[in-house]
């Protein structure tokens, strides 16, 4: 999908930006270049990222996964902002007619503000509860009443990540990947680091510009080892 082609896109991006309000961020993705890289955003202050930005590690496994082959979109799974926000997050799939992926329309909900919002009320109608049933000498005796619990998923060590630059996603990534690693990378055997090549691999993190040399760097090894331990994978 070349440039132009995303013309429409960039515009509704402008439009449901506007029409849904600060608290939902719009994404376009373009994939057909050489950067995969964000090219129009609305309401970029969610995640703090901008035009030029990269793919986030979820977006990168949707896509190694190939899911766009049997589904036209994926939907509602968290991710968490750099500001520590939960999101709910879904993506289009943008395809031609060959059923090929060329980009992706991502929104973002940051639903904080209303979660505040749902505090206070139940704050409030705790108080109203307590005052009615005990009266309003006794509103410290009884413990605080939970009208309704807001069940939320929680992140994990996989939850979507929103990074500004191409080295801060491949770090997430790694760093994913290593969370249940005990040894330090530079002390890891052969088989050990190829097993973590082939989990990076799965999460895509291989697609990217400039994977190789920074997988060699972490895991204390030469670029030909990890061309390598590639070419054993296949």
């Amino acid at each position: 999908m070349k440039h132009n082609k995303l013309s429409q896109y960039i515009v509704l991006v402008d439009f449901l930006g506007k029409v849904l309000g600060p608290d939902f961020e719009i994404v376009l993705h373009d994939l057909t270049g050489h950067h995969k890289q964000v090219i129009a955003i609305a309401n970029g202050h969610i995640s703090g990222r901008k035009v030029g930005s990269p793919l986030t590690n979820t977006a990168l496994k949707l896509i190694n996964s190939k899911s766009y082959e049997t589904q036209d979109y994926a939907y509602n799974y968290i991710g968490v902002s750099e500001k520590g926000h939960t999101l709910r997050s879904s993506t289009l799939f943008l395809k031609n007619n060959a059923g090929q992926l060329e980009g992706l329309l991502c929104i973002n909900f940051d639903d904080s503000r209303y979660q505040q919002l749902n505090q206070q009320l139940n704050q409030q109608l705790n108080q109203q509860l307590l005052e009615l049933l005990h009266g309003t000498e006794f509103p410290n005796c009884i413990q605080k009443i939970d009208v309704e619990k807001n069940i939320q998923e929680q992140p994990s060590e996989h939850t979507e990540k929103f990074p500004t630059d191409l080295s801060s996603l491949m770090q997430h990534i790694f760093n994913d990947v290593m969370t249940n690693i005990s040894v330090a990378p530079d002390h890891l055997n052969q088989e050990e680091k190829i097993e973590i090549i082939s989990q990076l691999k799965e999460q895509g993190l291989f697609q990217l510009k400039g994977s190789i040399p920074f997988v060699a760097k972490q895991l204390s090894c030469s670029t030909s080892s990890i061309y390598r331990y590639l070419g054993n994978l296949e």
